[in-house]
Formats: C-alpha cells, structure tokens, sequence
C-alpha cells in the first residue's frame, strides 16, 4: 500500500442545531456531547476529528449508533455540511470550492454505495449501473461498455437485463457497487453497505470486496458498526465515540493495545486467534546460519544462544534453505560431513498473513519450528508453541491451549530419554562418565525446551564452553551422549525471544 495520503480530515466540526458557534464556543470550554445537549438541545454530530486516508487503503470508520460515523462519511462529499474543519482530496479543500467543482468532483473522485441499495425499480440493472455516466451526458454505447465492465467486476454477468424486483438483497448490493465502480471514482464510500444483508451474503460481500481492491485498488473508507467486518476488512480501523475518534490502528493494534477502557470493553471478546497473523506475533529470526558457514559456526551459535535448532539460510535476502538440529549437527560434524548434508531442507513454513486459527493446528503437529517466509522465500520470523500460546493468553483466548495439551514427541519421561540417550552413544560415541558432561536441552522451571546447552569442555572437534573456540575439527575425544539428544523446539526465553506485535 502506498503512503500518498489520498484524503486528509482537519478539524471537522458538526453541529445540528441554530446557532453552531455558540456550541462550538462550549465545546472548547471543555464540554461533552451530553452536556451540550441539555443545556442547549443542539446536538454534536462531530467533534474535533483529523485523520487521513492512504492511496489504496481500505480505511475503516465506525463505531456504534450516535457515535458519529455516517455523518463523517456524508462529510467527506458534501451531502452534509460541516459546521468547521477542512477536507482535502488529492490536496484540494472540498469544503471551500465551488458547487459546479463540487459537483465535478463527486462525479470523477468520489462513489457512494448506499446501505439501502438506492436503486431504482424500474430500470434494468444495466441501466441501473448506467445512471451516473447518463447524468454525466456519456454516450449511450461508452456508458453500456463501462457498465458492462462493471457488472461482471461485480460477479453480476448475465443479469444485465434482468429488473431490480428480480433480484436478491446481496444482488441488490452488487448493483449498488457496481454503479458505483462504473464511473471508475478514486475514492469508494460505502456507509454500511452489507448491513442490512444476511450473514452468509453479508460474507461473501466482504470477500468480494477484497477481491475488487486487490485488482483495482481503489481507495475505500467504509462504514460499519460491526467489530468483526472492521478487521476483516480494514487496513486501519477509526473508532468513534460521542462524535470523536478515539483510536485510529491497524487491526492487530486496536486488539492488542486499546488506547483506553472503551476501547478495550469495544473489543472484549474478539477471537484473536482469527485476526491475528503470523508476522504480527512472530520472533524475529535470530540467530540464524549462513549455508556457506559450516557446522562448527552453526553449533558454535547455538551454544551460545542456548538454542537447540538453527535455520540455515542464503544470501543477504535471507533465503531459507533449510534447519539444523544440534544433534544431526553434532553427528554430520562426527562423519565429517557439510552443513547442507545435516540440515532438514524443507522445514515446515507458513506465510506472513496466515491466522493464528490456521497456525494453531500446524504446529501442534510439527516437531519443528515452524518458519515464517514470504513469496520470495526470505526468512521473516520464527513461530514456536510458545509465542502463539503467549500471544493467545495475552488476547485472553486461553481456551486454545488445549490444542497443546497432548504429549509433544520431544517431551519424554526422564527414563526413555536416558534410555535413548544410551543407545544413541553406544550405536555412535563412547561412552563418557555422566559427572563429566552437561545436558543439552533441560526443561526449565516453566517446561522450556533449549536453555542450558551444555559441551564437553575438553573435546577438540566441537565448540569449548570455556572459550567458545572452534579448532579444526579432528575428533579425537568422545562426546557426551547427552549432547546428542534431539530437542528441536526453541526457547520462548532468551536472547531475541520477544514475542513481536505489531
């Protein structure tokens, strides 16, 4: 999306009543939208509201009935006179030209789609779609073939001759939105435009919605007093209350830091797990690995970072080619064998914009961290079971924890990791008297897997504890079996854990 501010609001005032400055003069005394009222029975419709709109966003007003919202929208073309303020389009002030430029600009800048449809009964849907190139004077044919063009945007091809009394509502609100789209306007304003349709029509709506903005990315300010449509469809989301706005955020922001208590009691009982993304609780990914680096560097940094699995990576992009667990590191270093040949080179991956609901299932399965990648394949972030856990327990959705309740394939009884851990070494490395080595993968206190990695301070082929020196690589030691247990899930604590909202 780009940051070229489309439409800016300054200062918009709106007062209903007979004499607006005197209420205008009360409210900077300092006094409410109900305080007004009963005192002089003129009522504030908007208070003191800025903000702008971004070429290409999907920016989102609302709020609930009386807040202010659809007397904002009918302010950014007019249709409502604001009392004070300035409204700039393309840096023009609306609110100061003429009514001949006024209506010039309504008719190439700015669409409205109604929530009442407005449509007209007796007319086709063409001619319905047609109506506002018709009052622009466009010919017949070149206002047919825009129409047209409009209708199967729309997903209406076919119904072109069909009467408005034919139609179903969410038909009906296509042909709203398709007039409106017919005469190709930068700005889109729809005021509650699928309220007054059912729930699965209503849906696919807003699908349909997304899809338009996706291929012709237009700039659209909707209306609505529903929570759930505002994030699913908002790039940025205004909340209004009493005529003013009082948060203006992305979704992830308005959910995760509420600028006050009604905005928190607004939002109470949203499920975040459906609006919340993988990049907006993603750690960033560090440390990680160059492909070209080798094992020694590889193991070297997770020691140090207490980590038990690294992601292999290439290029300054960070390509992610792959992850290395330390015990597969630790066997290929034994065998003499690259990096590449060790690491798992498909790890499980998820896009950016992936829901939480849709990552919850992954990676209650994976036995990996899961990687976050986008389109060009670079590394973005890394997702383990902690940082979806902690971010649902911040949302207050905790009920999804007992996804996680089941046995992880890594958590085993203190017996059958001994009992692992002996095979291992006799199948692999000598044995090596218990007191002389460290574990490499101990739960802490809060059942955290990767702190406390511990080496053979003496071995030559691996990291020293002591030093961190890496030598060249002849094994002439033995390595601890403990050293070898797998234990690819990282630390939620640590260096670089944070849990990152955006």
């Amino acid at each position: 999306m780009n940051k070229n501010t489309k439409l800016e609001v300054r200062n918009i005032t709106k007062v209903f009543g007979k004499n607006p400055q005197k209420i205008i003069s009360l409210l900077n005394e300092g006094l409410s939208k109900s305080e007004i009222f009963e005192k002089t029975k003129q009522t504030v419709g908007l208070n003191n509201v800025s903000f702008k709109v971004y070429d290409g966003e999907i920016f989102v007003i609302m709020g609930l009935s009386g807040s202010g919202k659809s007397t904002l929208l009918r302010c950014l073309n007019r249709l409502i006179e604001p009392t004070a303020g300035d409204i700039l389009i393309d840096g023009q002030n609306i609110t100061q030209i003429s009514s001949e430029e006024l209506r010039d600009t309504r008719r190439t800048k700015l669409g409205m789609v109604f929530q009442n449809f407005a449509l007209l009964p007796h007319r086709t849907v063409l001619d319905n779609v047609a109506y506002g190139l018709e009052i622009q004077g466009i010919p017949k044919e070149d206002r047919y073939s825009k129409a047209l063009a409009a209708i199967e945007t729309v997903g209406l091809k076919g119904y072109e001759n069909s009467k408005i009394t034919q139609l179903s509502g969410g038909m009906k609100q296509r042909v709203g939105l398709a007039r409106a789209l017919a005469n190709d306007p930068d700005i889109l304003l729809m005021d509650e435009a699928f309220s007054a349709l059912d729930p699965l029509i209503r849906s696919d709506m807003q699908n349909e919605l997304l899809a338009i903005e996706d291929r012709m990315q237009k700039t659209i300010i909707f209306v609505s007093h529903d929570l759930d449509e505002a994030l699913k469809l908002g790039d940025r989301i205004a909340l209004m209350k009493d005529g003013k706005v009082v948060q203006i955020g992305t979704p992830d922001e308005i959910l995760t830091e509420p600028a006050n208590s009604y905005v928190s009691r607004f939002v109470a009982g949203v499920d975040r797990s459906k609006i919340l993304t993988a990049e907006s609780v993603m750690r960033r990914p560090e440390p990680f690995v160059s492909v070209n680096s080798g094992l020694r560097v590889a193991i070297k940094l997770m020691k140090a970072h207490g980590i038990s699995s690294i992601y292999v990576v290439e290029g300054k992009n960070r390509r992610l080619k792959g992850i290395l667990m330390i015990g597969e590191a630790l066997k290929a270093l034994k065998a003499g064998k690259s990096l590449e040949e060790a690491m798992l080179k498909e790890p499980p991956q998820v896009p950016p914009d992936l829901p939480l609901s849709d990552i919850i299932p992954l990676i209650a399965e994976s036995q990996y961290p899961l990687a976050v990648v986008n389109d060009s394949g670079k590394l973005l972030g890394i997702m383990v079971r902690g940082t979806v856990l902690g971010a649902l327990a911040m949302s207050g959705q905790n009920g999804h924890a007992a996804v996680f309740e089941g046995k992880d394939p890594e958590e085993k009884t203190s017996e059958e990791k001994n009992l692992e851990e002996r095979n291992f070494a006799g199948e692999n490395f000598e044995e090596t008297p218990p007191e002389k080595t460290g574990p490499i993968a101990n739960a802490n206190s809060e059942g955290e897997v990767g702190r406390d990695v511990g080496f053979p301070s003496e071995s030559p082929g691996i990291p020293d504890v002591s030093g961190g020196i890496i030598n060249d690589g002849i094994d002439s030691g033995s390595v601890p079996a403990e050293a070898t247990a797998r234990a690819p899930f990282r630390s939620d604590s640590g260096p670089g854990s944070e849990v990152k909202i955006c």
